[in-house]
């Protein structure tokens, strides 16, 4: 395979004492070896397999905390007051510290000491996860009800019908009176806070995947150094699972279980008020990474290469390998052994070059990858699965909320459940499929091209999956014969309502739902207390048929029951989409020049991050803005939207991630083209040069034949 570039190639530079050490580790028998022999053997830390073992832990802990925010997104949104722009933009600036500092970390590749940098940022980490929790703790306590006097229990009395005679001069809105400078300021220091946290979240994260791959692929024996490496990517693919679970388990506490009113609440998590604990996954996810962070202060800058093959890996090389015992390489080796040698992407380019020349040398090899045709459309087409990647990833937690009525719990237990393992799924799968069939270029091209278009196919039935909007008084305005308030001009005609206050109630006979009891024109509150939980109802109502009572809470979805196929087809096409991983990883790695892979691979890192891991949080949450019918309001600012056009969210989300396949399908038909216009050019050539060929040339054309598995 030629030799590698960087020092990740090199064998490692060691002391004259380790390199001792290891001499007579290796040669004077057990009992008998020097006291340098025996601190090593007692020392873990000298181990490779501990060190896969703990960078293992260390990135799952990582993506905990990093996928953590998008499983609460929509938490965030209602307790801060956000759009949904805003936490879009809020989701990408994780990628902004990591894209700005990348190419630093790909300058100094091993130079420096790899295990305390990794500890490091895993502090970084651990601090900014500390640091995303903070707003909960220098804010006051929610107020779900913000018509609430202090002095009065929150959703008692203030959101009933009250008569105007017994209030004369209503004041106007009590949280718009509220207002002061000192909480528009708390309110920025908020939002700069958590804005702060994502960045810095970003900036940890730059040297822990790069230089952990490198290091363990310095130190290990070369045959096991696949192995490690598949067991740490199997177990860092959890990571973003096990954070939406992390989610799903936390939404169900109430926001302030730390601080709670007297008397407690009469919320339940089905309420569109309820806000979960959000930031306890946070302090958990934190506590996680700094213990993992701890054994990298006490691993060595370099340990002695492993010397030793595993027994049973060795049996299953011997056993699978077969194209290795005919002298030839196989695809499935070299697509272990090449992106090892490049996963860590910039971290060997140039490692001889000073920052001078290394900036000098980046630009020229830049343009000449990007001028290859193959790699560019790779890219693209990655680019538009990423981009779909990203922003279901951060707003299909809210859509299935808003879509299907399901509690923020419930639907991140569906993604952290089926979503996830489904994608890991089709990333192994696609990865055996090249190994076990031996895929040539052409071939991962046509399994790519399958992958995206069966994942574009599934995804048409999910824009009919859906209900519109039920009825909102006062908001929607349907014609017919339901009850409203537009045929009760006179209902609540002496009721004073605060225009701002968010109570809602359902009128389960007419599927009629009210912003606050008061616009009901109800006038008293009934709680029926059962073995669990209690339930609220409110009584009197003039704008209700019968007078009520109805049930507190917004209207129930009529199309829950479609929540569990949707997730199935979302699951299926994130299961196709991720098929293409691996094949198109392949594409790259033999599409481009050998010398340029290492800065290919990094170049394709980066246009991820930069084109569709930053924009598309933000281009998602501004069509899901575009669709709100309701927005509440703060201090006069627009705030959170407390309601949705149903059928024009579920077009564009849905459409979005249509036009992002579309796109993906696209450019792995163009690949397709190319490599068979490249085929049939080589075929041509070959002919001219050997004249005797032609004759033979229906036996080359058979289906044995595999002159794509040999071309660059």
């Amino acid at each position: 395979m030629g030799p590698r570039i960087g020092p990740v190639g090199e064998e490692p530079q060691m002391s004259d004492k380790d390199t001792k050490a290891m001499m007579s580790t290796e040669d004077i028998p057990q009992g008998k070896a020097s006291p340098n022999s025996q601190d090593l053997q007692r020392s873990v830390f000298y181990s490779i397999k501990f060190f896969v073992l703990c960078h293992s832990l260390l990135q799952l802990a990582q993506l905990m905390i990093s996928g953590y925010l998008k499983s609460s997104i929509s938490t965030v949104e209602k307790r801060f007051g956000l759009s949904s722009q805003t936490s879009g933009l809020l989701a990408a600036f994780n990628e902004v510290g990591n894209t700005a500092l990348i190419v630093f970390v790909s300058y100094f590749g091993s130079r420096v000491h790899r295990p305390r940098l990794i500890g490091y940022g895993a502090v970084l980490v651990a601090l900014a996860g500390l640091l995303m929790s903070l707003p909960h703790f220098i804010s006051e306590p929610y107020r779900y009800d913000h018509a609430s006097p202090v002095d009065m229990p929150q959703d008692f009395e203030a959101s009933l019908c009250q008569s105007k005679t017994l209030v004369p001069d209503p004041t106007p809105a009590p949280s718009n009176s509220s207002c002061s400078s000192y909480t528009e300021t708390q309110h920025l220091a908020v939002v700069g806070i958590m804005f702060t946290a994502q960045t810095l979240l970003g900036v940890g994260g730059v040297p822990i995947q790069p230089f952990g791959i490198s290091y363990i692929d310095d130190f290990a024996h070369n045959s096991n150094s696949p192995l490690y490496l598949g067991i740490l990517f199997a177990v860092t693919m959890m990571g973003p699972g096990m954070a939406y679970g992390l989610g799903g388990l936390m939404l169900r506490l109430y926001v302030d279980i730390d601080r709670m009113p007297e008397g407690g609440i009469s919320l339940t998590s089905k309420d569109p008020r309820w806000v979960g604990a959000w930031w306890l996954g946070f302090l958990i996810s934190a506590g996680a990474v700094a213990l993992a962070a701890v054994p990298y202060f006490f691993f060595p800058k370099e340990m002695p290469k492993e010397k030793h093959e595993l027994r049973f890996w060795r049996k299953v090389l011997t056993v699978s390998d077969s194209p290795v015992s005919r002298g030839e390489d196989s695809p499935s080796e070299q697509s272990l052994q090449e992106p090892l040698e490049k996963q860590d992407g910039l971290v060997q380019i140039a490692p001889d070059l000073t920052v001078i020349q290394f900036i000098k040398v980046f630009p020229r090899v830049l343009l000449r990858t990007l001028r290859h045709p193959i790699f560019l459309l790779v890219v693209l087409s990655q680019v538009c699965m990423s981009s779909m990647v990203a922003g279901m990833a951060t707003f299909l937690p809210k859509f299935l909320e808003r879509q299907f009525s399901v509690t923020a719990s419930y639907a991140n237990l569906l993604i952290g459940g089926l979503t996830i393992p489904s994608a890991i799924i089709g990333i192994v799968v696609g990865g055996m499929l090249v190994k076990r069939l031996h895929l040539g270029p052409m071939r991962c091209g046509a399994l790519c091209l399958l992958g995206a278009l069966f994942c574009l196919l599934l995804s048409l039935p999910l824009f009919f999956m859906g209900c519109p909007t039920h009825q909102i008084a006062g908001i929607t305005h349907e014609p017919g014969n339901l009850p409203g308030l537009e045929q009760f001009p006179a209902c609540r005609g002496n009721c004073s309502c605060p225009l701002d206050d968010f109570n809602p109630i359902c009128d389960p006979s007419t599927h009629v739902e009210y912003l606050t009891p008061c616009q009901a024109g109800c006038t008293s509150r009934v709680v029926q207390e059962a073995l669990d939980k209690s339930q609220v109802f409110y009584a009197n109502c003039s704008c209700v048929v019968g007078g009520g009572p109805v049930p507190a809470g917004s209207c129930d979805s009529a199309c829950s029951h479609l929540v569990l196929p949707f997730m199935f087809l979302v699951s299926l096409g994130a299961a196709l989409a991720s098929l293409t991983h691996t094949p198109s990883f392949m594409l790259i790695l033999r599409g481009v020049k050998k010398e340029d892979k290492t800065l290919a691979v990094g170049i394709q890192f980066m246009l991820l991050r930069v084109l569709a891991w930053m924009p598309s949080p933000v281009i998602h949450g501004s069509a899901i803005d575009t669709t709100c019918v309701y927005w509440a309001q703060s201090c006069g600012r627009r705030a959170v939207c407390r309601y949705y056009d149903h059928d024009l969210l579920r077009n564009r989300f849905v459409g979005l991630q249509f036009f992002f396949k579309t796109g993906s399908l696209a450019c792995f038909a163009l690949i397709l083209a190319i490599l068979r216009q490249q085929d049939k050019e080589e075929r041509t050539q070959v002919t001219v040069s050997i004249p005797g060929l032609q004759q033979q040339q229906p036996l080359v054309s058979g289906p044995e034949k595999k002159p794509e598995e040999f071309r660059a």
